[in-house]
C-alpha cells in the first residue's frame, strides 16, 4: 500500500495510476469539506434525488445522489460560477462537462489536475462546470451485464438523473459543451452522438474513442483490474452492434453538426515528462505480438489513443463533422490535459455562447 491506501501495482506506481486505458491521477491533498443545507429537491425523472450537498472549496460543491441507475450513491463536482449562491428561480447558466478518465473519480479534474486556477477560472466565472463520477472502468455506459442490463448504468445516470435535477434545481442551462480525457473524452463523443443536441462541441483529449480497433485493450485492461471484460458490450463479434454503438468511428454520421477536436500523444517521452518518467506497468495482452510496440514508447495505451484518433479523424471529415487535431509526443498523463484543455477552452466557451 502506498501512503494514500492504494495497492502498488508496478514500481513507484498504484493501482490508481494505471493507465489502460484509464487517466492517470495523482495524489491530492484533501480540501476541508463543509456540509451545507440541502435544498428540497424533487426527483430526476428516473427517480434519482440529490441527497447532500458538501462545499469543498471556493465555487466548488459536492453533490451526493441517491442513484436507481447506480443501484446506489454516486457522486458530482460543480464549478459554480460567480454569483450562483445568490441564484433566483430562473436563473440559468451555460455548463462546460468536464468528464474524467477511467478511474471514475469525480474530483480528478479539481484535485489532481488543478485545471481550475488561475486564467481557467477566470475564464469559467459565468460557467456552471460539470464533473460527475462513475465506477472504475465505467466507459460512459449502461454496462451489457449478459444483456440484463442494470447498474451500473453510467449513461443514464449522467443524461437522465444528473443532467434533469442540475435543470431543476441548479442552474444549469441548456447550453452545453464538453471536453474530457481517456475515458472521458470517448463519453463526451459517445454522448453527443447518442443524444443529438445534448453537446454544441466536444473535445478529447486522449480518448478511446475506437475501441473496436483495439479490442484487445479493452480484454487485457479489464482483466487486468479483475473486471469482467463482456459486461460492458458484450461480445465484439455476438454484441458487435453495441459495440458499433460506442464507438466514434461508427457513429460519425451522428456528429454532424457537432464540432470535434481530437489530440493525443504518440506514447513517446515528451516535453512534460519528467526526464525519469517510468513506462507503464505491464499489462498481459495489450500488447499484439504480431506488432509490438516501438521500444521508444513508454506509453502503450497513449500510443493506441494515437492510432485511435488518426484513424477517427478522417472518418469524421469524410462524414462532414467539423474536427480539428492535435497530435504531440508525449504520455497518458495529466499534464498534457491540462494543457489541452486550456488551449482548447477559449473554442469551447465560443461555441457555448455561440
Amino acid at each position: 500500500m502506498d501512503a494514500t491506501g492504494d495497492p502498488k501495482v508496478g514500481p513507484g506506481r498504484t493501482r490508481r495510476q494505471v493507465l489502460v486505458p484509464m487517466a492517470a491521477l495523482g495524489a491530492a491533498a484533501a480540501v476541508p469539506a463543509l456540509a451545507v443545507p440541502t435544498r428540497a429537491s424533487a426527483a430526476s425523472p428516473m427517480g434519482a434525488r440529490v441527497v447532500e450537498e458538501r462545499r469543498v472549496g471556493p465555487r466548488l460543491l459536492d453533490l451526493t445522489v441517491e442513484s436507481p441507475a447506480m443501484g446506489g450513491r454516486a457522486f458530482v463536482r460543480l464549478l459554480t460560477p460567480v454569483g450562483w449562491e445568490r441564484r433566483r428561480p430562473g436563473d440559468r447558466w451555460p455548463a462546460l462537462w468536464l468528464l474524467v478518465g477511467g478511474d471514475g473519480d469525480h474530483k480528478g479534474w479539481t484535485e489532481s489536475y488543478d485545471f481550475h486556477k488561475g486564467v481557467a477560472r477566470a475564464a469559467l466565472r459565468d460557467v456552471l462546470v460539470v464533473m460527475p463520477g462513475m465506477p472504475e472502468f465505467g466507459f460512459y455506459t449502461d454496462w451489457w451485464n449478459g444483456g440484463k442490463g442494470g447498474p451500473p448504468a453510467v449513461e443514464t445516470f449522467h443524461l437522465d438523473e444528473v443532467l434533469p435535477l442540475l435543470e431543476q434545481d441548479y442552474g444549469a442551462g441548456r447550453r452545453r459543451v464538453a471536453a474530457g480525457d481517456s475515458q472521458g473524452g470517448a463519453g463526451g463523443l459517445f454522448y453527443a452522438a447518442r443524444r443529438p443536441g445534448l453537446f454544441r462541441a466536444v473535445a478529447s483529449f486522449s480518448g478511446y474513442i475506437h475501441p473496436l480497433q483495439h479490442v484487445r485493450a479493452i480484454r487485457a485492461g479489464m482483466t487486468y483490474l479483475g473486471l469482467d471484460w463482456r459486461a460492458l458490450w458484450g461480445d465484439p463479434v455476438a454484441q458487435r452492434a453495441n459495440w458499433e454503438a460506442h464507438d466514434v468511428y461508427h457513429l460519425a454520421e451522428r456528429l454532424r453538426g457537432v464540432p470535434v477536436h481530437l489530440s493525443s500523444g504518440d506514447g513517446r517521452r515528451g516535453v512534460l515528462d519528467p526526464p525519469g518518467a517510468e513506462p507503464d506497468p505491464h499489462v498481459p495482452g495489450l500488447e499484439d505480438p504480431s506488432d509490438p510496440f516501438p521500444e521508444e514508447v513508454l506509453s502503450p495505451s497513449e500510443a493506441l489513443m494515437n492510432e485511435e484518433a488518426r484513424a477517427v479523424a478522417p472518418r469524421l471529415a469524410q462524414a462532414g463533422v467539423q474536427v480539428s487535431t492535435h497530435f504531440y509526443t508525449g504520455m497518458h498523463e495529466p499534464a498534457y490535459w491540462v494543457r489541452e484543455l486550456h488551449d482548447r477552452l477559449p473554442w469551447l466557451l465560443w461555441h457555448l455562447r455561440a
